[in-house]
């Protein structure tokens, strides 16, 4: 009876705390926390309101779910970079997710989003629907052209800042990943990396583990040069290098 009258008396209180964190404003200021410089910190409970109530109304938890969106949030709002680089836009999802980012927080950046010509033929490449998401949006321009290439070229086109992002799609092989990494760290000055696709798994399990083989070998022929922070609990997981 006692935990009867408890739970009764409780849960119009409970029901009154789901509606007030609903309409609680979402804070715009930045919930980096730089008390310990060099360590990724930053105020969880405020990023989570963010990711649940306006990123994932925009381009839901596919193929980045809760855990993904919130580092990808937290390494833009941590970092504030001058840049963000990233190729395969297909219809702009990962751009949306940058885009709506430094919007919402105010972050002086802009997104270049990078994909194949036209005339060039991928089982990915979406055509006429490529950066669907991010069309007409002021901070976000989209390229057609050999990905890293690219990169390193509009980089150095903006002067050459220290510190940019470059989110890789790992999807791709392991070679590819390596290859993307290395070229991108010998070219550019302290660059930070996102690597989508990097769950640690057996290689029998048919899932594609050459992303975090990839990340695993870059980091063993660079060692005490780059922090790492990754999502291993579950797949497709993402590292950030910095």
């Amino acid at each position: 009876m006692k935990n009867f009258l408890k739970a009764y008396f409780l849960q119009p209180i409970n029901a009154f705390g789901r509606f007030y964190a609903r309409i609680k404003p979402i804070s715009r200021s930045n919930p980096a926390i730089k008390f310990n410089e060099g360590y990724l910190e930053v105020n969880s409970l405020e990023l989570s309101k963010y990711v649940v109530r306006r990123l994932v109304p925009i381009v839901g938890y596919k193929p980045f779910p809760l855990t993904e969106l919130s580092l990808m949030a937290a390494a833009v709002c941590y970092f504030s970079p001058d840049l963000i680089f990233e190729w395969g836009t297909n219809i702009g999802v990962s751009a949306r997710v940058f885009s709506d980012i430094i919007s919402f927080f105010n972050i002086t950046s802009h997104i270049y989003s990078i994909d194949l010509p036209n005339n060039m033929h991928h089982t990915e490449h979406p055509h006429q629907l490529r950066g669907y998401l991010v069309r007409n949006r002021k901070h976000v321009s989209l390229l057609q052209a050999d990905g890293p290439s690219e990169a390193i070229k509009v980089w150095r086109k903006n002067g050459s800042p220290a510190g940019c992002l470059f989110f890789l799609d790992g999807d791709h092989s392991y070679d590819s990943v390596l290859k993307e990494l290395h070229l991108i760290d010998k070219s550019v000055l302290q660059p930070r990396f996102l690597v989508h696709d990097t769950f640690l798994q057996i290689s029998d399990s048919g899932y594609n583990i050459g992303p975090r083989s990839a990340v695993d070998d870059f980091l063993s022929s660079s060692p005490n040069k780059y922090n790492r922070v990754s999502l291993d609990i579950s797949k497709p997981g993402m590292t950030l290098l910095y």
